[in-house]
């Protein structure tokens, strides 16, 4: 090939790996699958009000709580939900706001290995170190994956989080607006003392018939798994001490058996 014929191709083939690196390769490494959703959510953060907690102190009053109160949060996959509970005077939890997720990436399943693009499942628990004020998602907390239970089975991972924005590479995105509001109540129960708040995300609300219609699903005795922490939940309000078993999720006084590794937050 002659060298001015060359020098043409040279050119496009350089303007090709710049526009790669700049327009995919870039926004890669900032969590965003293209430049154009990072641009998406830097208009979205720069066009937001500042948030304003006097107004969700007022909002939780009303419902029964105070800022500061414990808090526990439950995601649910295919419902595109992010459940806020907030601890009351008797001991129990009351749902305080169900939020939309904007995005997550992946299927139903756990995250297996770093680079999959799954949005992780299990039992986690956040603690102040996991806490990001000054996210490129606007606010963010990392729900601590790999947590015992994914080491056990060689599972990894990085950076995944409840965030705002709405785009995601393995993360929950919620918005801004609800992530201000989730951020705060974690963040002031973890002020006021929670050793740490307790994010339990499961595929979809694990009930008999939704686990029935998943019968084929491969996933299924890791989601029977999950359930058991779930029913706990929801028959006594309270989240249950969690605990990693030689690669099984176990709950309440059998998560203090031999071989059991408790789910911890960041220390």
């Amino acid at each position: 090939m002659k060298r001015g014929k060359f020098r043409p191709f040279a050119v496009g083939l350089l303007m090709v790996c710049v526009f790669w690196a700049v327009g995919i390769a870039w926004p890669l490494t900032e969590g965003y699958p293209s430049l154009l959703h990072w641009l998406g959510d830097r208009l979205i953060s720069e066009r937001e009000p500042q948030f304003d907690r006097e107004k969700l102190r007022v909002d939780l009053v009303a419902e029964g709580f105070v800022l500061g109160d414990e808090a526990y949060i439950r995601i649910f996959k295919r419902e595109k939900r992010l459940e806020l509970w907030l601890k009351r005077d008797g001991g129990r939890y009351g749902l305080f706001r169900a939020y939309d997720i904007c995005k997550f990436s992946g299927d139903l399943g756990p995250k297996l290995r770093e680079g999959d693009r799954q949005a992780p499942e299990g039992f986690y628990r956040v603690g102040k170190a996991q806490l990001n004020p000054n996210s490129r998602h606007h606010l963010s907390f990392n729900l601590g994956f790999p947590n015992e239970f994914d080491r056990q089975l060689g599972r990894t991972g990085s950076a995944l989080m409840v965030h705002g924005g709405c785009s995601s590479i393995g993360c929950y995105a919620i918005t801004d607006q609800s992530v201000d509001q989730v951020y705060a109540v974690v963040e002031a129960a973890l002020g006021d003392g929670q050793e740490a708040v307790d994010v339990h995300v499961f595929p979809f609300m694990l009930t008999e018939p939704s686990l029935a219609a998943e019968s084929g699903n491969s996933w299924q005795p890791f989601w029977r798994n999950l359930k058991q922490g779930f029913d706990l939940f929801e028959l006594a309000g309270v989240p249950p001490k969690v605990a990693a078993c030689r690669g099984e999720y176990r709950f309440g006084n059998d998560a203090e058996g031999p071989g059991c590794v408790a789910i911890a937050a960041w220390s």
